[in-house]
Protein backbone atom coordinates (compact mmCIF):
# COMPACT_ATOMS: atom_id res chain seq x y z
CA UNK A 1 0.00 0.00 0.00
CA UNK A 2 2.95 2.33 0.67
CA UNK A 3 4.05 2.18 -2.97
CA UNK A 4 0.53 2.90 -4.17
CA UNK A 5 0.25 5.89 -1.83
CA UNK A 6 3.56 7.21 -3.21
CA UNK A 7 2.15 6.81 -6.73
CA UNK A 8 -0.98 8.64 -5.60
CA UNK A 9 1.12 11.49 -4.19
CA UNK A 10 3.05 11.75 -7.48
CA UNK A 11 -0.21 11.90 -9.46
CA UNK A 12 -1.50 14.55 -7.05
CA UNK A 13 1.66 16.64 -7.57
CA UNK A 14 1.29 16.36 -11.35
CA UNK A 15 -2.35 17.49 -11.33
CA UNK A 16 -1.55 20.24 -8.82
CA UNK A 17 1.20 21.54 -11.12
CA UNK A 18 -0.96 21.34 -14.25
CA UNK A 19 -3.99 22.88 -12.54
CA UNK A 20 -2.09 25.76 -10.96
CA UNK A 21 -0.41 26.50 -14.28
CA UNK A 22 -3.44 26.18 -16.53
CA UNK A 23 -5.90 28.16 -14.43
CA UNK A 24 -3.89 31.29 -15.26
CA UNK A 25 -5.26 30.93 -18.78
CA UNK A 26 -8.53 32.32 -17.42
CA UNK A 27 -6.84 35.72 -17.36
CA UNK A 28 -5.69 35.24 -20.97
CA UNK A 29 -9.22 34.30 -22.06
CA UNK A 30 -10.67 37.36 -20.35
CA UNK A 31 -8.08 39.63 -21.98
CA UNK A 32 -8.64 38.12 -25.44
CA UNK A 33 -12.40 38.42 -24.99
CA UNK A 34 -12.17 42.05 -23.85
CA UNK A 35 -9.79 43.12 -26.62
CA UNK A 36 -11.85 41.30 -29.24
CA UNK A 37 -15.05 42.99 -28.00
CA UNK A 38 -13.40 46.44 -27.97
CA UNK A 39 -12.03 45.98 -31.51
CA UNK A 40 -15.42 44.74 -32.72
CA UNK A 41 -17.22 47.79 -31.23
CA UNK A 42 -14.64 50.45 -32.15
CA UNK A 43 -13.58 49.23 -35.58
CA UNK A 44 -16.57 47.08 -36.55
CA UNK A 45 -14.12 44.25 -37.20
CA UNK A 46 -13.79 40.77 -35.81
CA UNK A 47 -11.67 37.69 -36.28
CA UNK A 48 -12.80 34.08 -36.23
CA UNK A 49 -9.31 33.10 -35.11
CA UNK A 50 -9.59 35.21 -31.95
CA UNK A 51 -13.05 33.80 -31.20
CA UNK A 52 -11.70 30.29 -31.66
CA UNK A 53 -8.73 31.11 -29.40
CA UNK A 54 -11.26 31.94 -26.68
CA UNK A 55 -13.07 28.64 -27.21
CA UNK A 56 -9.85 26.64 -27.38
CA UNK A 57 -8.46 28.20 -24.22
CA UNK A 58 -11.73 27.63 -22.40
CA UNK A 59 -11.52 23.99 -23.49
CA UNK A 60 -7.93 23.78 -22.27
CA UNK A 61 -8.90 25.22 -18.89
CA UNK A 62 -11.91 22.94 -18.49
CA UNK A 63 -10.23 19.74 -19.66
CA UNK A 64 -6.77 20.18 -18.17
CA UNK A 65 -8.14 21.28 -14.79
CA UNK A 66 -10.62 18.41 -14.40
CA UNK A 67 -8.08 16.28 -12.53
CA UNK A 68 -7.06 19.27 -10.43
CA UNK A 69 -10.71 19.89 -9.55
CA UNK A 70 -11.10 16.27 -8.45
CA UNK A 71 -7.88 16.51 -6.42
CA UNK A 72 -9.16 19.62 -4.65
CA UNK A 73 -12.57 17.98 -4.08
CA UNK A 74 -14.29 20.85 -5.85
CA UNK A 75 -16.34 18.67 -8.17
CA UNK A 76 -20.10 18.46 -7.85
CA UNK A 77 -21.46 16.18 -5.17
CA UNK A 78 -24.90 15.62 -3.79
CA UNK A 79 -24.28 17.05 -0.33
CA UNK A 80 -27.87 16.50 0.77
CA UNK A 81 -27.31 12.76 0.49
CA UNK A 82 -23.66 12.55 1.56
CA UNK A 83 -24.17 14.71 4.64
CA UNK A 84 -26.66 12.14 5.99
CA UNK A 85 -24.29 9.20 5.53
CA UNK A 86 -21.41 8.02 7.69
CA UNK A 87 -17.82 8.67 6.63
CA UNK A 88 -17.46 4.94 5.98
CA UNK A 89 -20.48 4.92 3.64
CA UNK A 90 -19.24 8.03 1.84
CA UNK A 91 -15.82 6.41 1.36
CA UNK A 92 -17.41 3.28 -0.09
CA UNK A 93 -19.61 5.31 -2.43
CA UNK A 94 -16.61 7.38 -3.57
CA UNK A 95 -14.52 4.26 -4.22
CA UNK A 96 -17.39 2.63 -6.12
CA UNK A 97 -17.90 5.78 -8.20
CA UNK A 98 -14.22 6.06 -9.06
CA UNK A 99 -13.81 2.38 -9.94
CA UNK A 100 -17.05 1.80 -11.83
CA UNK A 101 -17.89 5.18 -13.34
CA UNK A 102 -15.02 7.68 -13.49
CA UNK A 103 -12.14 5.38 -14.45
CA UNK A 104 -14.12 3.43 -17.11
CA UNK A 105 -15.46 6.69 -18.59
CA UNK A 106 -11.94 8.10 -18.87
CA UNK A 107 -10.69 4.91 -20.50
CA UNK A 108 -13.52 5.00 -23.05
CA UNK A 109 -12.81 8.68 -23.79
CA UNK A 110 -9.11 7.94 -24.30
CA UNK A 111 -9.73 4.91 -26.52
CA UNK A 112 -12.36 6.73 -28.58
CA UNK A 113 -10.68 10.16 -28.55
CA UNK A 114 -7.19 9.14 -29.68
CA UNK A 115 -8.24 8.19 -33.23
CA UNK A 116 -10.07 11.53 -33.65
CA UNK A 117 -6.95 13.42 -32.59
CA UNK A 118 -4.67 11.27 -34.73
CA UNK A 119 -6.80 11.62 -37.88
CA UNK A 120 -7.10 15.37 -37.34
CA UNK A 121 -3.32 15.63 -36.93
CA UNK A 122 -2.66 13.38 -39.93
CA UNK A 123 -4.80 15.42 -42.33
CA UNK A 124 -3.96 18.83 -40.84
CA UNK A 125 -7.64 19.53 -40.11
CA UNK A 126 -8.60 23.20 -40.10
CA UNK A 127 -11.63 24.96 -38.73
CA UNK A 128 -14.51 25.30 -41.18
CA UNK A 129 -14.71 29.00 -40.24
CA UNK A 130 -12.89 31.50 -42.45
CA UNK A 131 -9.65 32.43 -40.73
CA UNK A 132 -10.14 29.68 -38.14
CA UNK A 133 -7.47 27.66 -36.38
CA UNK A 134 -6.08 24.18 -36.83
CA UNK A 135 -8.14 21.59 -34.96
CA UNK A 136 -5.75 18.87 -33.83
CA UNK A 137 -4.31 20.75 -30.82
CA UNK A 138 -7.68 20.99 -29.08
CA UNK A 139 -8.38 17.33 -29.84
CA UNK A 140 -5.03 16.48 -28.25
CA UNK A 141 -6.00 18.57 -25.22
CA UNK A 142 -9.19 16.50 -24.87
CA UNK A 143 -7.11 13.31 -24.78
CA UNK A 144 -4.60 14.79 -22.32
CA UNK A 145 -7.37 16.15 -20.10
CA UNK A 146 -9.02 12.74 -19.82
CA UNK A 147 -5.62 11.14 -19.20
CA UNK A 148 -5.03 13.50 -16.28
CA UNK A 149 -8.54 12.88 -14.97
CA UNK A 150 -7.97 9.12 -15.25
CA UNK A 151 -4.74 9.40 -13.29
CA UNK A 152 -6.45 11.48 -10.61
CA UNK A 153 -9.32 8.99 -10.46
CA UNK A 154 -6.76 6.24 -9.83
CA UNK A 155 -5.09 8.40 -7.18
CA UNK A 156 -8.43 9.05 -5.46
CA UNK A 157 -9.27 5.32 -5.51
CA UNK A 158 -5.89 4.54 -3.92
CA UNK A 159 -6.52 7.13 -1.22
CA UNK A 160 -10.03 5.77 -0.57
CA UNK A 161 -8.61 2.27 -0.12
CA UNK A 162 -5.92 3.70 2.17
CA UNK A 163 -8.56 5.47 4.25
CA UNK A 164 -10.68 2.32 4.48
CA UNK A 165 -7.63 0.28 5.58
CA UNK A 166 -6.63 2.92 8.12
CA UNK A 167 -3.22 3.64 6.54
CA UNK A 168 -4.07 7.03 5.02
CA UNK A 169 -5.65 10.12 6.50
CA UNK A 170 -7.19 12.55 4.04
CA UNK A 171 -6.39 16.05 5.29
CA UNK A 172 -8.27 17.83 2.49
CA UNK A 173 -11.40 19.65 3.53
CA UNK A 174 -14.25 19.82 1.05
CA UNK A 175 -15.52 23.36 0.60
CA UNK A 176 -19.29 23.11 0.81
CA UNK A 177 -20.19 26.69 0.01
CA UNK A 178 -18.97 29.31 -2.42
Amino acid sequence: MTGLLKLSAAIDRLNELVGRTVYWLILVVVLISAVNAIIRKLFNSSSNAWLEWQWYLFGVIFLMCAGYTLLRQEHIRIDIVSSRLSARANNRIALFGHLFFLIPLCIVMLVEGWPYFYESFRIGELSSNAGGLIRWPIKLIAVLGFALLLLQGISEAIKQIGIMRGVYVDTRQRNSGH
